[in-house]
């Protein structure tokens, strides 16, 4: 897969469809790599007439990984946020929008229709407010707005996605990431054991083993304002999807974010949670490429 350079780093991305096509970037979350968002998605959207373009965040994936900025104390960070008080950030949302922004510069894309996840879809969300020439529309899917009196993931799923394999070795961190998946994973929407097995594979085997970078991506995620204020500034077209049986990112969130951008239209998914399965791909399709696709017949009239 090909590589940029943009905003002081390396991102690694792939493209499907056709350039001419109107872009779609999608942004994934935390600690993930672009590969989450199933190849079938990719190439459901471009058949709909949209250039798709998936990339690995910062300290992700392929993507360049900010080891000279350490080790941040997670635990420390917590308990920081829980009470209040300042916690310290090795970067910021801010910057990994920029990071999207400058993806775009690197690939020639004035505007895009920006899609995220999770901490993806935080990002997106700034992208939507402080870039909004470069926003054609925004869906933001299973994230939040950061509003601190707002339903947080339950403690025990917590707990499973911030618990270290028990070792390095391949095994081990394929055990580690089944406990996530089958922690987050939608009651409704359920992977089978062969895609479970290919998903884990998959990412393990994709990139070297790095266990600090997503704790510094955890860190970035806490230290983060509520964005409710600046959302009532975006613009675009926006979308908010969300599992009725989300629970890292309670369906509370979702709503918050669509409350809080004018005009949005929301989707609550009963039986869907925090992940993106092959049975979950027509859903995402539907919903996405509609939404996309309503947009550009508005444009074009």
């Amino acid at each position: 897969m090909p590589q940029v350079r943009a905003n002081g780093i390396d991102i690694e991305y792939e493209s499907f469809g056709r350039k001419s096509d109107p872009a779609v970037l999608l942004i994934m979350g935390y600690a993930a790599q672009m590969t989450m968002w199933p190849v079938a998605l990719c190439e459901g959207l471009a058949a709909r007439g949209f250039r798709v373009i998936r990339f690995d965040n910062r300290d992700a994936g392929l993507s360049t990984h900010l080891s000279q900025l350490g080790v941040p104390n997670v635990a420390d960070a917590m308990m920081k946020f829980a009470t209040g008080q300042k916690v310290d950030a090795p970067y910021t949302l801010d910057d990994m929008a920029a990071d999207t922004v400058g993806l775009m510069d690197a690939l020639e894309i004035g505007s895009a229709h920006i899609v995220g996840a999770s901490m993806g879809g935080m990002i997106a969300q700034i992208v939507a407010a402080k870039h909004p020439s470069r926003t054609r529309s925004l869906v933001s899917i299973m994230s939040t707005t950061g509003r601190r009196d707002l339903p947080q993931g339950k403690p025990e799923v917590m707990a499973v996605l911030t618990m270290p394999p028990a070792s390095d070795s391949r095994e081990d961190r394929m055990a580690a990431g089944r406990k996530i998946w089958t922690a987050i994973g939608s009651p409704g929407y359920p992977p089978t054991e062969e895609e479970m097995t290919a998903l884990l594979e998959r990412e393990v085997d994709r990139a070297p083993y790095d266990p600090v970078a997503p704790a510094r991506q955890l860190v970035v995620i806490l230290v983060a304002e509520p964005r409710n204020e600046m959302l009532k500034a975006v613009r675009a077209p926006s979308l908010v999807i969300h599992g009725a049986d989300d629970p890292l990112v309670p369906a509370e969130g979702g709503k918050d974010t669509a409350a809080s951008i004018p005009g949005c239209e929301l989707v609550i998914v009963p039986g869907m949670a925090h992940d993106f399965t092959n049975a979950l791909v027509p859903i995402y399709l539907q919903y996405i490429g509609d939404f996309l696709s309503r947009v550009e017949r508005k444009k074009a009239a």
